[in-house]
């Protein structure tokens, strides 16, 4: 136990190592905060969808040799946001038949373009680092930590200011409607802020596991408490724990940085499913 806590004394000296645990917890914050109305309002996928556009973007960046593409990525995954919400809402285009064509059609032109225009000699490993985040947190500069507790404070702020709305808005939409309440515009915020935190999220889990630190926690949260304050104040707590002892295990274990905070977000679930059982 002692070799443990020098070893991660030692690595704790290093900056970039304290910039990926800032910019994972704010990350896994974030991403938990909105998770919960996604689960509810039964739109899980919109952040497996928008996590593949985001790699078609990256892709798309990284043809124009774009230092940082996060440029490019976050407008690109913001428009697809708000043309999915769109075409959820069409009659003709229902939300998963949406969500599975943007998502697909996105990873494979992705795909297609680094094969095509990548210069670099080892394209299965910049994939694998896209999808599954490998240890790219780790290299995070200051700037990015910079702009990721800009956006994260700005999406926390977002969720308190309008909590009451973004609670009308999950559970009954007629209601908020009926309320006075402009249901497309929060709609449209909520849609905007998932695909913010999809982007920063991407440098976490990479765009494979992004679902899972929106979901798992939330899932989490729901088998301990039944009213949405306590589940959204719950689902926050376990996803930066999780986010925290992932990236710890990560770092002293040698294990990518992703897998390992899903997987122990997985635990995280298992163990409250338990709770849950017995509590009921």
């Amino acid at each position: 136990m002692m070799q443990i806590m020098e070893k991660l004394s030692l690595y704790m000296e290093y900056p970039f190592v304290r910039y990926a645990l800032v910019a994972g917890i704010l990350i896994a914050l974030c991403s938990s905060l909105l998770g919960v109305t996604l689960v509810l309002k039964r739109f899980s996928f919109i952040g497996d969808g928008l996590s593949h556009v985001a790699f078609g973007a990256m892709a798309v960046a990284g043809v124009f040799g774009l230092v940082n593409d996060t440029i490019l990525v976050l407008p690109i995954t913001v428009v697809s946001a708000v043309l999915l919400l769109r075409t959820g809402q069409n009659t003709k285009i229902k939300g998963d038949a949406s969500i599975a064509m943007i998502s697909v059609g996105a990873l494979g032109l992705g795909y297609l373009l680094m094969n095509i225009f990548s210069a670099s000699s080892n394209l299965s490993g910049d994939v694998c680092t896209t999808l599954f985040g490998s240890t790219s947190i780790l290299t995070i500069s200051k700037t990015e930590l910079w702009l990721c507790v800009i956006m994260s404070i700005l999406v926390v702020v977002f969720f308190v200011l309008f909590y009451h709305k973004i609670f009308n808005v999950t559970f009954d939409e007629n209601f908020a409607r009926s309320a006075g309440t402009k249901v497309e515009r929060y709609n449209l915020f909520i849609a905007i802020i998932i695909a913010v935190i999809i982007v920063l999220a991407m440098n976490l889990v990479g765009s494979l596991l992004i679902s899972a630190l929106v979901i798992f926690p939330a899932l989490s949260a729901m088998r301990l408490f039944k009213s949405f304050k306590s589940v959204t104040i719950c689902s926050a707590v376990i996803s930066v724990c999780c986010a925290f002892v992932g990236i710890i295990v990560s770092i002293l274990a040698g294990t990518p940085v992703g897998s390992t905070i899903v997987a122990v977000d997985v635990v995280a679930f298992l163990i409250s499913f338990v709770i849950g059982k017995k509590g009921a």
